[in-house]
């Protein structure tokens, strides 16, 4: 007996489907039930998830640090009892029980009873890369949320979706494409970022095939449709790109369905240790929480307590599915949202984010106005002469007074440039509070600076003020 267990043999598919429903079903369960029922669901696989974390060092230290004993968490009603953790706590574990972490939790099944398990990192762009381990059961859950997802937004079994996320040791590109195949019948085509197939190929793949469904970050899919024209293609006429899902903001999405001629454009938005935590339904009216699968707190950047409906906070996320392996248990993404308060107009239950709107942790004060620089590119969307890429610096002056500035690229030339430098200061003090400076750049200018064509998420801020 060789003693392999098999990925397809480690998922109960008829519970998983069950736990978290699919295509119609999932409709219905997200339309028909109601909160209280919603919460019971909730806490049910809640604890469950409790019980693996427990079994998981990294766990019985977070929490055996905050006084939390066995016995402690009977409830999902306990969660904002528990501490929260993040990428630097998860960094600490690799540290602790290299190579995997004590996150793991490997140490706990005995010597060839480990199940299947799925290996990736991040990127690494930001230092040492994050190690990312799922179990087969949870992997499948979150490739089906990110199916339905599709699906609920008009994803047909007839469309050729063009991804552009990366591959290689990183999760994105493996995690789409096993959504789609696994829980679509759509064709997946893994053209991957510009580095792996350059934007020309990509363009002729694209047309060659019909792709109908693009799928990826806006900034690079803002690219290919301006590559296309390069090459005297029109987006409408020879590129049949009807749907295009990705991570979006408000203006993004505007933006980006205009460069490819009225595509229908959503938002959806995860991290790469939870997978799909909310995304747009086909209202496209606000991000929908996956509630049966992923219970989502808004808490205050600094105090990290819960905040009231509507106002700013910190991503806070727990995987109801993830009970085997590595259990996601109140990590703080540090991404900031808003709950919406209003009432989604198809009649959906589950609550509602604005979507991605910044980064607490690459947030700048400048003059005590908290900017958050991802945020920036979106206020000027509709500026006339402005194309879309741009990147912002923080700057500190010999007297220690802080500015913030905006290098933004446009089509204006000449004379014309003062004019559109002039609006664009105008409407980023009426949306951000102070006067910001600006200086335009010619097409192409900030790539270097943004790395857009090596990277899936362009930097957008340089922060000059503590330079030595």
């Amino acid at each position: 007996m060789d003693g392999h267990r098999t990925y397809f043999n480690a998922v109960d598919w008829d519970a998983l489907q069950k736990d978290h429903p699919i295509g119609d079903d999932f409709v219905r369960f997200a339309t028909q039930t109601s909160r209280d029922a919603l919460t019971a669901h909730q806490n049910r696989l809640f604890l469950r998830c409790v019980a693996r974390a427990w079994a998981t060092p990294f766990y019985q230290r977070l929490w055996g640090k905050a006084g939390i004993e066995k016995g402690d968490i009977r409830s999902i009603e306990d969660l904002p009892r528990l501490p929260s953790f993040d990428k630097s706590d998860i960094m600490a574990s690799l540290d602790i029980a290299p190579p995997f972490g004590d996150f793991s939790g490997f140490n706990t099944y005995p010597d060839g009873h480990r199940p299947p398990v799925i290996f990736h990192t991040t990127s690494g762009t930001t230092g040492k890369p994050q190690v990312l381990l799922f179990g087969a059961k949870g992997r499948e859950a979150q490739n089906l949320l990110l199916g339905r997802l599709y699906r609920f937004q008009g994803l047909r079994p007839d469309d050729v979706i063009h991804s552009v996320y990366g591959h290689g040791m990183i999760n994105g590109g493996h995690y789409v494409r096993e959504s789609v195949v696994h829980w679509t019948s759509a064709i997946f085509m893994s053209a991957g970022t510009g580095v792996e197939t350059r934007s020309v190929q990509q363009i002729q793949l694209m047309k060659e095939f019909g792709a109908t469904v693009i799928v990826g970050f806006a900034d690079y899919i803002k690219k290919l449709a301006e590559v296309a024209r390069e090459q005297g293609l029109d987006p409408v006429r020879d590129l049949n790109i009807r749907m295009i899902s990705g991570h979006l903001g408000r203006e993004d999405k505007e933006s980006l369905s205009r460069a490819w001629g009225g595509a229908t454009c959503f938002d959806w938005y995860g991290v790469g240790d939870t997978g799909c935590i909310a995304g747009e339904g086909p209202d496209r009216d606000g991000l929908y929480v996956m509630e049966d699968a992923q219970y989502l707190e808004v808490c205050d950047i600094d105090s990290g307590k819960p905040v009231a409906d509507g106002a700013l906070g910190d991503m806070i996320v727990t995987c109801l599915y993830k009970d085997d392996i590595h259990p996601i248990i109140r990590f703080n993404t540090h991404d900031v949202t808003q709950v919406r308060t209003d009432a989604s107009s198809i009649g959906v239950v589950y609550k509602r984010i604005e979507g991605f709107m910044g980064r607490s942790d690459n947030m700048v004060k400048i003059r005590g106005i908290n900017i958050f620089p991802q945020a920036v590119g979106p206020m000027l969307d509709g500026v006339p002469g402005i194309t879309g890429e741009f990147i912002c610096k923080a700057v500190r002056d010999a007297g220690g007074r802080d500015d913030f500035i905006v290098i933004a690229e446009t089509s204006a030339i000449g004379d014309d440039r003062q004019g559109v430098a002039e609006q664009c200061r105008a409407v980023l003090k009426q949306k951000i509070g102070i006067e910001v400076a600006v200086e335009l750049v010619d097409h192409r200018a900030t790539a270097a600076l943004t790395q857009i064509d090596v990277r899936q998420k362009p930097v957008r801020l340089i922060d000059e003020r503590f330079k030595q």
